[in-house]
C-alpha cells in the first residue's frame, strides 16, 4: 500500500480536529445523552412559515437567477439590506466593504488567508474559539494568547505581549476578539474596553479581527441593547475587520455570514474566495434577504433573547441545586454559553466520567493556546430544553463527585 501520508503538505499534516465537532459526533452513537457540547440554535426557535413562505414564493417566480451562480462579492441587494441592518448598531458601511461568505467560519479562514504568512503571530483571548483557532493554525500562523478579566480582553497584557514579540523582532498580524458574550467564556467586554482596544491597536498598529454572532442575543435583565455595540461601530480609520452570521438569528442550515473590511481588504477576500468556491449559495442569500426586507429577523430577536435568558436561568438554578459550591462561573449576559470552573479535576477525566453518565460538554483546555485551562468546561444551554438542561446538570453532578472521589 501507498503510503499517503509523504503526500500530504507540511500544513495538512498539522491540522486538528475541531474539540467542537469531536465531542458533538458522540450524540446520536450514545442513546440518551444529553448534549451540553454544541453552541446550536434551539430548533423551536425556527420561522418555519416564514420561510416557506419566502421559498415558495421565489422558487414559484420560476426565475432562474434564484438558483443560478452567483457573484463571488455576494447577493448585491442582501448587501444593501446589510448596510441598513448593521446601521442599528451603530455602524455606517459601504456596499464595497463587504463579502458575504460561508458562514463566519469561512470568514475566519479567508481572514488567515489574506492577512497571513507562515510563522506570523496573531493575538487570541485566553480563551477563545477553537474554531479560530484551527482557521489561522491552518494557515501555520503562531498563536499567542492575551489574558481576559471579567471586562474583556487586559490592555495592560496585550501592550505587554506585543513588547515581549517585538523584542523578539516578531510583529503580530491581528488580534482577534469576540467581544459580544466570548465563545466560549461567555464575557461581555465593556464599553470603555472596547474604546481601549481601538485605542491600543492603532498605537500598537496592529489590525483587530472582530467576531459577533451574539451580538443581539443579550439577556434583558442584565444587558442593554447599547452594551453590545460592535468595535467597528467606533472604527474611524479602517482598523477593524468585521465578521457577522445569520447563524444563530435566523437559522444556521442557511450558510449566510459577511465581512466588512476595508476596501483593499475587500478586493483581497475576494480574490481568495474566487479561488475556493466562486461564491456563496445564491438561494441561501436571497431568502436571508426577504427576511430582512419583511423584518423577519428583527421581530424574531426579542423572543430569542427571552427564550435563551429563560435557558440560562434554568442551568443556574440546576448548578446550584445539584453543584453548590463544587463549580463557579460568571453568570452569562447573552449568548449560548455557561463557563463553568472547578477545582481539583482535570477536565479531560471529568469529560470521561460525564460520558459515562451520558452528559456532554466541551472540555475548556481546548479554548486555550498556552496549554491551560484543564479546570473548565464549557457548558452550552441553547439547545436542550428546561427538563434536559435540568437531568443533565444533574448527570454532571454525579460525574463531578465520581471524578473527585478518586483524584
Amino acid at each position: 500500500m501507498i503510503d499517503h501520508h509523504q503526500f500530504l503538505s507540511r500544513a495538512a499534516q498539522h491540522f486538528q480536529e475541531s474539540a467542537i465537532r469531536k465531542t458533538g459526533a458522540l450524540v446520536g452513537r450514545i442513546p440518551d445523552l444529553i448534549s451540553f457540547a454544541a453552541g446550536v440554535p434551539a430548533t423551536e426557535m425556527f420561522p418555519y412559515d416564514e420561510l416557506r413562505e419566502i421559498s415558495d414564493e421565489l422558487l414559484g417566480s420560476r426565475d432562474g437567477n434564484v438558483l443560478q451562480y452567483g457573484a463571488t462579492r455576494g447577493y448585491r441587494p442582501l448587501i444593501d439590506q446589510l448596510v441598513e441592518y448593521l446601521a442599528q448598531w451603530g455602524m455606517t458601511t459601504r456596499p464595497d466593504e463587504f463579502i458575504i461568505t460561508s458562514g463566519s467560519q469561512q470568514g475566519l479562514d479567508l481572514a488567515g488567508r489574506i492577512l497571513l504568512d507562515p510563522g506570523d503571530v496573531v493575538l487570541v483571548e485566553l480563551p477563545t474559539y477553537s474554531g479560530a483557532v484551527a482557521a489561522f493554525q491552518n494557515q501555520q500562523a503562531t498563536l499567542v494568547g492575551v489574558a481576559q478579566d471579567a471586562e474583556g480582553l487586559s490592555i495592560e497584557a496585550l501592550e505587554s505581549t506585543v513588547a515581549d514579540l517585538r523584542a523578539k523582532h516578531q510583529r503580530p498580524r491581528f488580534v482577534y476578539v469576540t467581544p459580544n458574550f466570548q465563545n466560549p467564556s461567555g464575557i461581555l467586554m465593556s464599553g470603555p474596553r472596547r474604546r481601549a482596544l481601538l485605542e491600543a491597536a492603532a498605537r500598537l498598529d496592529v489590525m483587530i479581527l472582530e467576531d459577533d454572532p451574539y451580538g443581539s442575543i443579550y439577556f434583558t435583565d442584565a444587558t442593554r441593547a447599547e452594551e453590545t455595540r460592535p468595535i467597528k461601530a467606533d472604527d474611524r480609520d479602517g482598523r477593524v475587520i468585521y465578521l457577522g452570521t445569520i447563524s444563530k438569528t435566523l437559522v444556521p442550515g442557511f450558510r449566510v455570514g459577511w465581512m466588512v473590511a476595508p476596501p483593499v481588504f475587500a478586493e483581497r477576500l475576494e480574490l481568495a474566495k474566487q479561488a475556493i468556491d466562486l461564491h456563496s449559495g445564491i438561494f441561501d442569500q436571497r431568502v436571508v434577504h426577504a427576511t430582512l426586507v419583511r423584518g423577519v429577523v428583527q421581530s424574531l430577536a426579542p423572543t430569542l433573547r427571552a427564550h435563551y435568558q429563560a435557558k440560562r436561568t434554568v442551568m443556574e438554578q440546576a448548578l446550584r441545586s445539584h453543584l453548590g459550591d463544587r463549580m463557579q462561573w460568571l453568570s452569562p449576559r447573552g449568548g449560548f454559553f455557561l463557563w463553568a470552573k472547578f477545582d481539583g479535576v482535570d477536565d479531560r477525566a471529568l469529560f470521561d466520567r460525564a460520558i459515562e453518565e451520558k452528559v456532554s460538554f466541551v472540555i475548556g483546555s481546548a479554548f486555550f493556546v498556552n496549554g491551560e485551562g484543564h479546570q473548565y468546561a464549557r457548558l452550552s444551554f441553547s439547545q436542550p430544553t428546561h427538563a434536559r438542561i435540568e437531568e443533565g446538570v444533574k448527570r454532571l453532578g454525579r460525574a463531578l463527585a465520581a471524578s473527585q472521589q478518586t483524584k
